[in-house]
């Protein structure tokens, strides 16, 4: 079989299996299977069944955006979320997944939804007035909009529409949905108890007068009594809460959460909650994992399903958690340090239980492919593999596996790093050497397959990738390390990245030698070429560019700037703008490609229009691209042609700059 190099458009080749849900009592699972419309240039979702081994694998009839199958206590019935005429709603088939009526009539579609015990009823969240609004004089489309929130938008949803998402409640023989929360707050992440009659949420509800829930970092555990709508906070306010889950027998709570200590550079833990309130306690010691799946990477099924899932006699916990460039699932059990339950170079970012503890199914991706799913025996720890949907795909193809190495910062932290080679490198060859640097920062990469990278890899280049400080899943004291000293040691970090590089690797050419990052990796991009002429060529994509227009124009520009920069454009405006690299462009002698969504809402895209207008003016090399109709996540997520735009942008890019006599110009 002839070696097959992967290219930008092999994006429309992959499959990626994920959503796993074991079924309660018969040996199978559903999941969903996302692939891509070339023609339509949009993602298909379709819902299947499989048995535990992986054979009889066959599709729920859907319409092409189905997701989220959730199978029923009684396992009689396969619930799942299908987007088609009327929105997002929920629809039920039978358990062999035919049958497939629509359950609900949600006016604003529905965002997520949970089973009850008894396999009768299902809540789910939907977005509502806080209160029946009044019908105004005029259309709502001769109006301005009117803003008194702190924070009036968000990454992903855009402006907010003066509604909340709320709880509603239906039953499955056909009653009308019951709405269960109401006002000003979210009600989010609904789950029964196991015993009684209430449902359990998170929200930010605050009845002080005075606390901004938009400035308040804390949500809380309410529950709500289905008889007479009784609603009851469980936790203090004293604790970030992403995921949580009730105990089989409904007496306690585990939840993932950290205490904002250093705002979001805070290592999580698994933390236990008497269900009938109080004080959180931790349920193990601090250790160095962060709780949830922090790797970034292109070819994941969907967000990640971290837990908590308890163990079906209630004594032990299981979630993933993140740990130096791997994520796996662990075990927890009350004051011992979490034990792995999978191994190997892995990135595990979706799992699922079966009720009696006996498999686990998680979406796992290696060094080699985008990810499928395996099955897992727990009393052995024995794994099949269940799907095979990149096989054909991969067949073939050159995929460049990355070497790990450590190298010690100038301050005494060990910084983990991966190098990987382009394919046929010839003896003594040198190449050209691309670092790329993640987003975040609190993030972390690992050596799980990466299309953006090997498509690098491809063109002939060497990739350097690395977590320096700032990076989840190495400690609290490493996570905190770079805030308040952005352009510090975390810059120090990153280009000792290089100095490592070239002492270990005899391949790297020194002379040609380029940099790339998104985000808080565009920002840092951004930063290294206004203060280095190391590189000759650059690439900054969703990037952060000025600190000042920051702190007002982005969704988290408040928290993050008065996290990262340690300041506010009133108190500290000397100190934003020396930390912008905008400040510094005239220094820019690298020639910059700026990729950028134009609806991107967490770094706007003006941070790049600035970048590269201050370039053009100082007649600095430079190109804008903009995606339309795009967020901060199309390099991920965003429409498939403008993924493989962009990887061609930056193939052309680093092409035309790190040619053998290339120069700057």
């Amino acid at each position: 079989m002839s070696v097959q190099s992967i290219k930008p458009e092999h994006l429309y080749d992959y499959r990626l299996a994920g959503e796993p849900s074991v079924h309660p009592y018969a040996n199978k699972l559903a999941y969903s299977l996302k692939e891509i419309d070339r023609e339509g240039n949009d993602y298909l979702t379709s819902i299947r069944i499989a048995a535990l081994d992986g054979s009889g694998d066959k599709p729920v009839a859907g319409g092409g955006k189905d997701a989220s199958p959730q199978w029923s206590p009684d396992g009689s019935q396969l619930a799942f979320l299908r987007t088609a005429e009327g929105g997002r709603q929920i629809w039920v088939a039978d358990a062999e997944g035919a049958g497939a009526r629509r359950l609900t009539e949600a006016k604003r579609g529905v965002t997520s939804f949970a089973w009850s015990p008894d396999s009768r009823r299902v809540v789910y969240t939907s977005r509502a007035e806080a209160e029946p609004a009044p019908v105004p004089a005029e259309p709502a489309a001769s109006r301005g909009r009117s803003y008194e929130r702190t924070i009036p938008k968000a990454e992903g949803s855009g402006w907010w529409d003066g509604l909340y998402s709320h709880l509603f409640v239906i039953r499955l023989d056909g009653d009308a949905a019951l709405q269960l929360t109401k006002g000003a707050f979210n009600a989010a992440q609904p789950i029964w108890s196991p015993v009684g009659e209430e449902i359990a949420f998170l929200a930010k509800y605050f009845e002080h007068p005075h606390l901004d829930s938009d400035l308040v970092p804390f949500n809380d555990i309410f529950t709500v009594q289905l008889a007479n709508g009784t609603m009851e906070r469980r936790t203090i306010s004293t604790l970030n809460i992403s995921q949580f889950a009730y105990a089989p027998n409904g007496a306690s709570f585990a939840l993932i959460a950290e205490d904002r200590s250093f705002g979001s550079g805070t290592q999580n833990r698994l933390y236990t909650l008497a269900a009938s309130g109080g004080a959180p306690v931790p349920l193990s010691p601090e250790t160095r994992h962060q709780l949830g799946n922090f790797i970034l990477n292109d070819v994941k099924a969907g967000v990640a399903m971290p837990g908590p899932v308890f163990s079906p006699d209630g004594d032990a916990v299981l979630a993933i958690a993140s740990l130096e460039g791997q994520a796996h699932i662990y075990r927890f059990v009350q004051d011992e340090n979490p034990v792995a339950v999978t191994t190997g170079e892995r990135d595990i970012h979706q799992f699922a239980a079966s009720p009696d503890g006996s498999w686990l199914v998680a979406a796992a991706m290696g060094v080699d492919a985008p990810g499928e799913l395996v099955g897992i025996q727990t009393a052995t720890g024995a794994e099949r593999r269940l799907t095979a949907w990149n096989d054909a795909a991969m067949a073939g193809a050159e995929v460049s596996v990355p070497e790990p190495f450590w190298f010690e910062s100038e301050d005494g932290y060990r910084i983990q790093g991966w190098i990987m080679k382009p394919g046929q490198l010839a003896p003594g060859q040198k190449v050209p050497l691309v670092l790329q640097i993640h987003g975040g920062p609190h993030a972390m990469y690992g050596p799980a397959y990466s299309h953006e990278f090997q498509t690098l890899a491809a063109r002939g280049y060497a990739v350097l990738f690395t977590n320096p400080r700032g990076s989840f899943g190495y400690g609290q004291a490493f996570a905190k390390a770079c805030r308040g000293d952005f352009g510090g040691g975390d810059y120090q970090d990153v280009m000792m990245a290089v100095d490592a590089a070239l002492e270990r690797f005899s391949f790297i050419d020194a002379s040609r030698l380029a940099v790339a990052g998104g985000s808080y990796g565009g920002l840092m991009t951004n930063w290294i070429v206004a203060h280095s002429d190391r590189f000759r060529a650059a690439v900054s994509h969703r990037c952060i560019s000025n600190w000042m227009s920051f702190y007002g124009m982005s969704d988290i520009g408040i928290s993050y700037t008065e996290g990262i920069i340690g300041g506010n454009p009133w108190d500290q405006p000397g100190l934003l703008w020396e930390k912008s690299p905008l400040a510094h462009a005239k220094n820019v002698q690298t020639p910059l490609l700026l990729l950028h969504g134009e609806q991107d809402f967490r770094c706007p895209v003006g941070q790049s229009d600035q970048m590269y207008t201050a370039l053009k003016r100082l007649g600095k090399t430079t190109r804008l691209v903009r995606y339309p109709g795009s967020n901060h996540s199309f390099m991920k997520a965003g429409k498939p042609s403008y993924r493989v735009d962009a990887l061609e942008q930056i193939s052309s890019w680093l092409t035309v700059y790190l040619e053998e006599e290339g120069t700057h110009e």
